[in-house]
């Protein structure tokens, strides 16, 4: 059985001053991110780096598109990948602090 659930779309976000070059080093940043990993990897990654570099340029030129010129459809990655991050943090700090 075959069973598609469909969510309903994010409602447009709120524009604030600022927002749109926010937006834009955001969706610049990620890409970047991994593109420096990439070339810092420790194995020689061949033909496959080179294809996973290309579709991270494509990924980075879709990202600012969106950043740029659809803005209200924009989501910041580092707000959404932040509060994890924040939250594992502060996990391991109270782990370390706890401990007898």
């Amino acid at each position: 059985m075959l069973v598609l659930i469909q969510r309903p779309p994010l409602p447009d976000a709120q524009p604030w001053a600022g927002r749109r070059g926010l937006a834009a080093l955001d969706a610049l940043a990620w890409p970047a991110g991994w593109l420096l990993a990439l070339t810092h990897a420790p194995a020689p990654t061949g033909v496959f780096g080179r294809v996973l570099t290309a579709f991270i340029v494509l990924c980075a030129i879709h990202r600012l598109h969106r950043a740029l010129w659809m803005n209200h459809r924009y989501r910041f990655t580092t707000w959404k990948w932040g509060k994890l991050v924040a939250v594992l943090m502060l996990t391991g700090w109270l782990l370390k602090t706890l401990q007898p």
